[in-house]
């Protein structure tokens, strides 16, 4: 997934010379490319005007993107991990999201944001899942893929689009060379050279089913997918979802599964309280709730920090056998 990432980035900043990357470390010569490798050897094609590495300056970053998306360029700005995002929450939230509406159209801000997310035994403050914090801020877009071919497609549509975008990263999911992580899941996938766009706002079902409805994204799609697996061994058909996009969201197409499955399981890595998951389950019981067989339930992580220690991570994040279990019990009320 980090080839397809790089691959986007290149093929927009070829086509266009306003697109260009801010970041730590993202260019330094013999360096990593960044916290995961994403932007590797991206400078020795673009040079360091296009490809800035900053100081530790979290705040600088955002507001230096921000800046420039208002004066026409197309930032990709990106945060070693995805928690140090906070340091510059005021000018995402105050002044990326809003600046559209507060200068009655006047004023633009197409940026992009690449957060890595997710826990990978780093403990508390780097390994969060921050969904929430931007589905709730209008004016933000949100977009997390799963796989490599998604990847790609989205992150060129984020980069062409005229609002800011929060694009998160799962960082089991990278894959990349040189920095693979441990126990990361294999997302390599055919993924065309040129430039294919994947519509901001659309969900695709990976498993098609008709006794449950299971809704996910980025890490949580594949272990749904390996728990969708072993369900259908005891003929039990569940359909996979990949919320790849929150915001927007396609509510039309999940509410038409729930139609057809009278069942829904939420999948999540962040904390239960006031996640995505959330938000879909009132949405749901709003438009299909005399659909629904079953209350609509979610599995996502407790309400509390990321633990550190790898036995309690295993326990923390949603693993493939809890999914099936929670599916089996829904399925057998």
């Amino acid at each position: 997934m980090a080839e397809a990432l790089r691959d986007a980035m290149v093929l927009a900043m070829r086509r266009d010379p306003s697109v260009f990357l801010i970041g730590e470390d993202i260019g330094i010569k013999n360096g990593f490319g960044g916290g995961f490798s994403v932007t590797l050897g991206l400078s020795d094609e673009f040079g360091h005007d296009r490809i800035m590495d900053t100081p530790i300056s979290e705040a600088a970053i955002i507001g230096g993107a921000i800046g420039a998306a208002m004066v026409g360029m197309r930032p990709v700005a990106e945060m070693q991990y995805g928690d140090f995002v906070l340091c510059g929450m005021d000018q995402i939230v105050n002044q990326a999201a809003k600046m559209h509406y507060m200068t009655n159209g006047q004023v633009s801000v197409p940026m992009v944001l690449r957060l890595p997310v997710g826990a990978t035994t780093r403990g508390a403050q780097h390994g969060q899942s921050s969904e929430a914090w931007f589905m709730h801020t209008p004016g933000l877009k949100v977009v997390c893929p799963s796989n490599s071919y998604d990847a790609k497609g989205l992150l060129l549509s984020a980069i062409w689009d005229n609002n800011p975008v929060v694009f998160l990263e799962h960082k089991l999911l990278y894959g990349a060379k040189g920095r693979k992580e441990k126990s990361a899941v294999n997302t390599t996938a055919m993924v065309p050279e040129e430039e294919y766009e994947i519509p901001l706002g659309s969900v695709e079902i990976k498993h098609p089913g008709t006794d449950i409805t299971i809704l996910a994204n980025m890490l949580m799609v594949h272990r749904s997918m390996t728990a969708a697996e072993e369900l259908e061994k005891e003929g039990i058909s569940a359909e996979v979802i990949d919320v790849r996009s929150l915001v927007p969201m396609d509510m039309e197409t999940i509410i038409e599964s729930v139609k057809k499955t009278s069942r829904v399981l939420i999948v999540e890595e962040d904390n239960r309280t006031g996640g995505w998951g959330a938000e879909i389950a009132a949405r749901v019981a709003e438009e299909a709730f005399y659909y629904l067989d079953t209350p609509v339930t979610r599995l996502a992580a407790p309400d509390t920090p990321v633990p550190y220690s790898p036995t309690l991570e295993g326990i923390y994040v949603p693993e493939t056998k809890r999914i099936m279990e929670e599916a089996q019990r829904l399925v057998r009320m």
